[in-house]
C-alpha cells in the first residue's frame, strides 16, 4: 500500500503543467501592460495591441516603436515557467496511451527538447529556435494525436487534430504572406486552443494516475 504522502506528491507533479499555463497567462498579460508600443502594422501605436502585436514582441530588447522594452524580463520569466511546466507534461503524457512503447520515447524526447529550445526564443537565435522547437513540437503533437486515436480518446484526439490544423495554418500564413496582417490575432487564438488542449490532457493524466494510485492503495 502506498502512503498518503506519496499520493499527494503525485498529484502535485502531474498538475504542474496546468498551474504553469495559468501562471504564464497571468505573467504575460502583466508584461503586456508594460509594453511601450509599436507593432509591425503601426510602429507609432501605444501599448500592446492584441490584434496587431505578436507574442514575441514582448520578449524583444526594444519595442517596435524604438523604446526600451520593460516588459521583457517579466515575459522571459513567464516563458521559462511555461517551458519547464510543459516539459513535465510531455514526460507524463505517454501514460495516457496504450500500446505505444516505441512512440513513448519519441513523444517525450521531441516534446521536452522542443521546450528546452523554446526557452531561448528571446535570444539572437530567435528564428532558429522557432523553426527547431516548432519542428520538434510538431513531432510530439503528431505522436500525441496518434496515441489518443489508438487509445480511443476521440474527443481529445479531435482537439489535437484541430491543433495540428492551426499549426499548418499559422505556418502557411507566415511563409506565404497571405493574410499576414491577421496572423498576430490568429496566433493568439491558436495559443489559447493549444494550451486548453494541453490542460485538458494533463487533467486526464491526473485522473488516470490518481485512479491507479488509489487502486494500488486498496
Amino acid at each position: 500500500m502506498l502512503p498518503e504522502k506519496h499520493l499527494g506528491i503525485q498529484k502535485l507533479w502531474i498538475l504542474i503543467p496546468v498551474f504553469g499555463i495559468l501562471a504564464y497567462a497571468v505573467l504575460y498579460y502583466l508584461a503586456s501592460l508594460l509594453y511601450p508600443g509599436g507593432s509591425n502594422a503601426d510602429v507609432s501605436s501605444e501599448g500592446f495591441n492584441w490584434v496587431t502585436n505578436y507574442w514575441c514582441d514582448l520578449l524583444g530588447t526594444g519595442a517596435k516603436n524604438g523604446q526600451l522594452n520593460p516588459a521583457r524580463p517579466l515575459a522571459m520569466v513567464a516563458m521559462i515557467i511555461l517551458c519547464l511546466s510543459l516539459s513535465i507534461f510531455w514526460y507524463y503524457l505517454p501514460r495516457l496511451f496504450k500500446n505505444l512503447k516505441i512512440a513513448t520515447k519519441t513523444i517525450q524526447i521531441a516534446g521536452i527538447s522542443s521546450m528546452i529550445l523554446a526557452v531561448f526564443i528571446f535570444t539572437s537565435y530567435h528564428d532558429f529556435v522557432i523553426y527547431a522547437a516548432g519542428a520538434l513540437g510538431l513531432i510530439a503533437v503528431i505522436g500525441a494525436v496518434v496515441g489518443l486515436f489508438k487509445s480511443h480518446a476521440l474527443k481529445l484526439f479531435w482537439g489535437g487534430f484541430f491543433c495540428l490544423i492551426l499549426i499548418v495554418v499559422n505556418n502557411y500564413i507566415y511563409r506565404s504572406g497571405h493574410f499576414i496582417e491577421a496572423l498576430p490575432l490568429i496566433q493568439k487564438i491558436s495559443f489559447f486552443i493549444y494550451f486548453l488542449w494541453i490542460a485538458l490532457l494533463d487533467i486526464e493524466i491526473f485522473k488516470k494516475e490518481n485512479a491507479n494510485i488509489k487502486r494500488n492503495m486498496e
